[in-house]
């Protein structure tokens, strides 16, 4: 049996994927803060701004499950730009966000090997991601799934801890053999 299934997300999904999102993010990131992401997990993770981005046909949002239930979710930008190499036909992993309790337990590599497997049916060529430059576990993570670091990148949230504020850009080349 496989104990990961990744399940698409849809607009009458929205509950589900606040409450989830809402779980990861304060499971991994409420210290980033100085108001302890209230700022952030509003703006983010509203009813309203999700269903937004849900209604968007480039975005694409999975539900990650563990033995059945919801362990953290995934969020693709199907059509997007790759500022460090526009001809690229890229595709975004905004985001990958797991419960505490899910890591470790194989849903990452799924996520990603799901992600590279979608991004060539597409036709895409690359795949690109930011990831805090501080969460040294994600980037050994991407880096043994292929990805590079290959950018920075500043975020400008006034509530965020000044110091957490970088990150990593990088892409993973797909071909045609991977």
């Amino acid at each position: 049996m496989n104990r990961v299934s990744i399940q698409p997300i849809n607009i009458n999904d929205v509950e589900i994927l606040r409450a989830t999102a809402i779980k990861a993010y304060c499971d991994h990131y409420l210290d980033f803060w100085y108001d302890e992401g209230h700022s952030y997990l509003e703006n983010s993770f509203s009813i309203g701004r999700l269903t937004k981005e849900l209604s968007d046909p480039d975005s694409r949002f999975y539900l990650l499950n563990y033995d059945g239930l919801p362990a953290g979710f995934l969020k693709l930008n199907i059509n997007t730009s790759f500022d460090l190499d526009p001809a690229k036909n890229a595709m975004e992993i905004e985001r990958i966000y797991l419960n505490k309790n899910a890591t470790g337990k194989n849903i990452g590599k799924q996520a990603i090997l799901f992600s590279i497997d979608l991004a060539k049916s597409l036709g895409k060529h690359l795949i690109w991601l930011k990831v805090m430059d501080t969460s040294s576990g994600p980037i050994q993570f991407y880096e043994k799934m292929g990805f590079e670091k290959c950018g920075t990148y500043r975020l400008d949230f006034p509530q965020m801890r000044e110091e957490l504020r970088g990150m990593f850009i990088m892409k993973i080349i797909l071909t045609a053999s991977r």
